[in-house]
């Protein structure tokens, strides 16, 4: 009993701190662990995170029904190597992500800066996305690769019944 009181005084605390520090979020945001958003962050409806941080200044946007597991990182901005320095300098060169709505990430996903993953994408656990993942992509791997995608026709009649998760 005492553990559920406390998963649900967590998970307040974690969703709040979200709240105060993202650009907007939708309705239903829940945080079951430790998340680091930035001020340009943009969240969906019912999105659920488990551990996910946003790493730099650029844009995030996340679509609605998205999920995270524990341990993932959205990363907006790398060091500029081609600066007055090497290996790199103390500028950034920013970059935005785009994720779809419906789109699952596993455990320990890393997702480069100025990436796009389409809408119902699924992203394996451990998987650092490097490109651009299409609508439906089941996306793999270091680096990331789509090996598969989803049946079409039955996420679409799920969509349009309106089964979320």
């Amino acid at each position: 009993m005492l553990f559920k009181i406390y998963a649900k005084i967590k998970t307040f605390y974690y969703t709040s701190f979200v709240k105060l520090n993202c650009e907007k979020y939708g309705r239903d945001l829940r945080c079951n662990g430790k998340v680091k958003v930035n001020k340009k962050t943009i969240l969906g409806d019912n999105v659920n995170m488990n551990g996910l941080k946003i790493r730099g200044k650029g844009a995030v946007r996340i679509g609605d029904n998205f999920h995270s597991g524990p341990g993932c990182w959205i990363l907006t901005q790398n060091h500029n190597y081609e600066g007055n320095a090497i290996p790199y300098d103390n500028t950034y060169k920013e970059a935005p992500v785009a994720i779809g709505d419906n789109v699952w990430f596993g455990l320990n996903v890393i997702v480069m800066p100025g990436i796009t993953i389409g809408e119902g994408a699924i992203i394996q656990a451990g998987t650092v996305v490097v490109k651009d993942v299409p609508k439906y992509g089941i996306c793999g791997g270091h680096p990331g690769k789509i090996f598969a995608y989803r049946n079409d026709e039955h996420y679409e009649r799920l969509k349009s019944e309106g089964k979320f998760w």
